[in-house]
């Protein structure tokens, strides 16, 4: 079909159905069904440590770490893609590759067992790498294909159609755990992990039919263009000396989504740890409908996001949903019953798809008049995986000596209140801050 022009209905709608497709894997595997399976698999064996190099680490340390590993990779890698693809003209065949590459790792989960956790915890590795790497070129497309008074929302109608999409399926894994006797409900987690990557290879075709597919060139690829990615961060990081607004932004980004992701990412762990749950069966359906709250109310949050950056500005806007992730930190050290895991979950969801989305736009809107768009999010995504692999760390490391998850999470709290005060810093009167 003829490429659609900039701003076209469906191309909008197009590049926002890849967060249907792929938000499947933030959810059911980084968020819900894997982490219960996880801690689990532990328990039913009756250990708390797994073998790694000859150290019993903890169970929930160790996926931190694993966790921290495949972000380095993906930081260290993503200006080598990014610079091999807009030099090639193909984001779109790089995004194709790492989605095949995370769905067929969440097929690979199918086989995590505790006679196979090295297998394991490969498939883990290399699903978060499909998942986070092909994040940086779909990103790289918002500034392609959207106007800046569109992006904002267009962003969020993303993040809403990811929540929306990831339900679904969720809610049909849940069914089959639910529906089934205690001993086959392990067996059921793993078929999901299946159903996973079926469902986010699947959907995504709907995205790759509409996104423009870029120039190809028939020049050689030389030594220069494998190392242009670096090359390209540094001339970016030279142009944002001349960019206040987006530096400054870019600062705060790298220290309040750094707390944002990690609390994302072992939510359900803490929940499975710290709270106390009555029976088995009522940890495992009480975590689910928590990660089911968190989304439904995420939509809304998302919502109500892009409607306040209209009034009040996005830098406004984040400075409230930091302060408000603070509190939730704080408060998230005295959480003991399932009534406060869930109360604290409404809340959770009502901030989280906000300030995902609207920190994606923000950066979106102050960047240069510059076609090189995948080399201005590399570095975004960059900032973000050295964030998130710093976080990571530092849960693990407190987790580890401390032996409880809620001094990690108290302590990533003081991380929002740093980026409020970084994002009181950002200049006014740009496109982002009126």
């Amino acid at each position: 079909m003829s490429q659609l022009p900039k701003g076209h209905p469906k191309l909008l709608n197009a590049w926002a159905f890849y967060d249907w497709a792929n938000s499947v894997y933030s959810l059911v595997i980084a968020s819900a069904i894997f982490p219960i399976y996880y801690e689990q698999l532990f328990e039913s064996a009756h250990r708390e440590t797994a073998h790694f190099f000859g150290y019993e680490i903890k169970s929930t340390a160790m996926i931190s770490f694993v966790t921290a590993f495949a972000f380095i990779w993906v930081a260290i890698c993503s200006p080598f893609l990014s610079g091999i693809a807009d030099y090639l003209g193909n984001k779109k065949s790089f995004l194709r590759f790492f989605c095949y590459m995370g769905g067929l790792s969440c097929i690979g989960l199918y086989w995590f067992d505790m006679d196979n956790l090295t297998t394991g915890y490969t498939f883990y590795f290399f699903g978060l790498i499909g998942f986070w790497s092909s994040l940086v070129f779909y990103n790289s497309y918002l500034p392609d294909i959207a106007y800046p008074e569109q992006q904002d929302r267009v962003s969020a109608r993303g993040f809403s159609m990811g929540y929306i999409g990831s339900t679904l399926l969720l809610i049909v894994n849940l069914a089959m755990v639910m529906l089934v006797p205690n001993a086959e409900k392990m067996e059921m987690m793993k078929y999901s992990f299946v159903m996973v990557g079926v469902w986010w290879i699947g959907f995504s075709h709907i995205t790759y039919y509409y996104l423009p597919k870029g120039n190809r060139t028939n020049v050689p690829l030389s030594k220069d263009f494998i190392f242009k990615g670096f090359h390209e961060l540094k001339l970016v990081w030279k142009d944002m000396q001349q960019n206040l607004p987006l530096k400054r932004y870019l600062n705060s980004y790298f220290v309040f989504i750094m707390a944002v992701q990690t609390v994302m990412l072992v939510a359900t762990y803490f929940g499975a740890k710290e709270v106390e749950w009555e029976t088995p069966s009522q940890k495992t359906t009480g975590l689910i409908i928590s990660i089911l709250l968190i989304q439904l109310v995420a939509v809304l949050g998302a919502f109500l996001t892009s409607r306040a950056s209209e009034k009040f500005g996005n830098i406004n806007t984040l400075i409230f949903l930091c302060s408000f992730w603070a509190v939730l930190c704080c408060f998230a050290y005295f959480i003991t019953l399932p009534i406060h895991f869930y109360a604290t979950a409404g809340f959770v969801g009502l901030v989280m798809g906000g300030i995902q989305s609207l920190a994606r736009s923000t950066y979106s809107k102050l960047l240069p008049d510059t076609d090189d768009t995948a080399s201005y999010f590399s570095f975004y995504d960059v900032t973000e995986k050295v964030g998130i692999v710093i976080g990571m760390t530092i849960y693990g490391v407190i987790d580890q000596i401390t032996g409880s998850i809620r001094n990690a999470i108290v302590f990533l709290g003081l991380f929002f209140v740093m980026g409020v005060i970084l994002l009181f810093r950002v200049p006014k009167n740009n496109a982002a801050n009126p």
